[in-house]
């Protein structure tokens, strides 16, 4: 789908966020692993979410849809599985469910779209491989075979913490305690206490032992509760950019004390000179000249798109560091960035993880050819977003691709003075 995205008016208006999506996988696989009823809150039924509840009800739970809500019935057992589970493009259901189905005994093939057989896996094939249990990858699919045992476990720290959050979820449900030693540097930590505060909601505790141990007591059990999922960070940064850049956008539905990582947004835009007010009715953004700042992302690597489109409204330059793993994501974000920012314009360059933007607002212009959304979520909203922000009339192929995060996304926008044309 080729959709076009230009201002209609002046920007201005009311946005609210989205739910987390990082917070409601774990919110779902909790109940799911829970014994009894739990009904979780202010859920987006985005692909992703999906993958999560299909994947919960065919493993260990009854699960029943709402608008905006789930009750989900944890049988507190796993179910025989038959068929192949498919996580969609969903890389934190694969990885979440990867150890839950090593403590089934049963064999469990995984499935999906896109880009997600080729994402690496490394870390648990090691893992596996050294216990002696079945971890066979495929374009086709993911197999593992083989009971989950408690004991010490070693992983790099700077690798996805949905590797780490994976083993969090099993971990408990096994009979002795267990350690998780992570080799600094520890990036992302702030996902690992997500998942660690959504489990205590659930009764499941853990504990960090020093900067870079986790211990986990076994014979632990999932409780059912009732959970409301808060704003997404992540989401909202979109908009927030585009309120830093136009002015006139009040942000809503954030959570002011957060764990979420891309809650890093704020600070980025504070220190690139936004203005922006925490009020009772939003977060809202005033029109401010803007400077480019250095950007970690270690932390928060979801926000790498839309900080680069922030880089190019910005005077000076703008680098964004511990970018690495955004060219292993549902396309190679730095790559699929520089191409259709370029064809705007755009001037940029990047070495391994690190990515380089000079400041070219004036000298933005819509190109002569449809913009690739790369199959990329966080592509296609980004490029939207350069769109307001620069005034441009900008065409985007493969824009459903926001259906994986914020299906709702093209719609939000409008009352902020997008208009947006699907052009087949």
């Amino acid at each position: 789908m080729v959709v076009t995205v230009e201002r209609a008016q002046e920007i201005g208006g009311a946005i609210a966020a989205p739910p987390s999506k990082s917070m409601a996988h774990r919110a779902v696989l909790c109940a799911a692993l829970s014994k009894g009823t739990s009904h979780i809150r202010n859920l987006e039924f985005s692909k992703d979410i999906a993958a999560t509840l299909a994947a919960a009800g065919q493993l260990c739970a009854r699960v029943t849809t709402g608008e905006n809500d789930a009750v989900v019935e944890g049988l507190g057992q796993f179910r025989p599985v038959s068929a192949p589970v498919d996580c969609c493009e969903s890389g934190s259901t694969l990885r979440f469910l990867i150890p839950l189905a090593s403590l089934t005994g049963q064999e469990i093939t995984f499935v999906g779209r896109g880009r997600l057989m080729e994402r690496p896996q490394s870390v648990y094939e090691e893992l596996y491989r050294a216990k002696g249990l079945r971890f066979e990858q495929t374009p086709s699919g993911l197999t593992v075979e083989g009971l989950l045992s408690s004991g010490d476990y070693t992983l790099e720290g700077n690798v996805s913490s949905q590797f780490i959050s994976g083993l969090l979820f099993a971990l408990p449900l096994l009979a002795g305690t267990s350690t998780l030693r992570l080799l600094p540097p520890v990036e992302s930590r702030s996902y690992i206490d997500m998942t660690r505060a959504v489990q205590a909601a659930f009764g499941v505790e853990s504990r960090w032992l020093d900067e870079t141990t986790l211990e986990i007591s076994g014979g632990q059990e999932y409780h059912p509760c009732d959970y409301t999922v808060e704003g997404d960070y992540s989401q909202a940064a979109f908009p927030a950019v585009l309120g830093a850049v136009a002015g006139g956008v009040t942000l809503t539905g954030l959570a002011e004390k957060t764990l979420q990582g891309d809650a890093a947004i704020l600070d980025i835009l504070r220190r690139c000179g936004a203005k922006f007010t925490p009020t009772a009715a939003g977060i809202v953004f005033e029109q401010a000249p803007l400077h480019g700042t250095d950007i970690d992302l270690a932390d928060c690597p979801d926000l790498g798109p839309v900080l680069m489109v922030l880089g190019l409204l910005c005077e000076g330059t703008t680098v964004i560091r511990n970018a690495e793993r955004l060219r292993i994501k549902e396309s190679d974000r730095i790559e699929a960035m520089e191409m259709e920012l370029r064809k705007c314009g755009g001037v940029l360059s990047s070495e391994g993880g690190t990515i380089t933007i000079t400041g070219c607002a004036g000298a933005l212009h819509a190109p002569g050819e449809v913009l690739s959304g790369h199959n990329d979520h966080r592509v296609v909203m980004s490029l939207a977003v350069l769109a307001l922000a620069a005034g441009l009339k900008l065409p985007i192929a493969e824009a459903e691709a926001v259906t994986k995060s914020w299906p709702n996304f093209f719609t939000a926008i409008k009352p902020l003075g997008a208009e947006v044309q699907d052009v087949g």
